[in-house]
Formats: structure tokens, C-alpha cells, sequence
């Protein structure tokens, strides 16, 4: 298929992780991280230092266990924990995903109470 990234041989043990990045174009589009790069400590050092412009999904895959899903709620509190540690506001370019998916949790346990 045209365009697809480089494939894990099948059986190698990795949780590997790819987010979803708006590109502008009508449609959207789709970034890839490098394989040998898609951990999840690279992945949130991506989306905080700009190399994703407007993200919209991180998916996790497993490679030997044959699983994945969504991880973005995951991501986006990661982000935005981080952040306050530093005392630093969430970057621009990723307030509207870490918001979109930490600000659900907020109405759902508001909902709950």
C-alpha cells in the first residue's frame, strides 16, 4: 500500500505508538512516527516540543500480542501532569487535544457526582 510507514516483522515484542496529526490538507492526514522511535517517552517528548502541529489520536499497538487501542486520554494527562509539574502551561499546538480528551474526564466524573 502507497504511503504506509515500515511494518515490524511479525513476533517482535513492542508496544509501539502512532499519532494521528491534522496536516491542514482537506481531510486530514496521518503521521507516523519512526519505528525505532515510537515509545511512549518519545511520543510525549514529540507532542510537547512541536514535531506533531495538531494531533488528534495516539494509538498503542502490540506486536506480539496482537492488541491496540487508543491511548490518547492516556497521552493527553501524561502532558498535561507533566506540565503542571513544571509549572508550565500546556504548548499551543497541543492545548486543543490534551483539553479535548482530559477535559471529558472532568465532565464524566462531574456527571457521576
Amino acid at each position: 500500500m502507497p504511503g504506509t510507514g515500515r511494518t515490524v516483522p511479525y513476533g517482535a515484542d513492542q508496544t509501539l505508538y502512532l499519532v494521528t496529526d491534522r496536516s491542514g490538507r482537506l481531510g486530514g492526514g496521518c503521521r507516523e512516527t519512526e519505528v525505532e522511535r515510537a515509545d511512549i517517552e518519545t511520543v510525549i517528548a514529540d507532542l510537547l516540543s512541536g514535531q506533531f502541529s495538531d494531533p488528534v489520536k495516539v494509538i498503542a499497538y502490540n506486536t506480539l500480542e496482537h492488541w491496540s487501542r487508543d491511548v490518547s486520554r492516556d497521552i493527553a494527562a501524561e502532558v498535561r501532569s507533566r506540565c503542571d509539574i513544571e509549572g508550565e502551561a500546556v504548548p499551543e499546538h497541543i492545548q486543543d487535544f490534551v483539553l479535548g480528551y482530559t477535559d471529558q474526564d472532568r465532565r464524566s466524573a462531574m456527571r457521576r457526582a
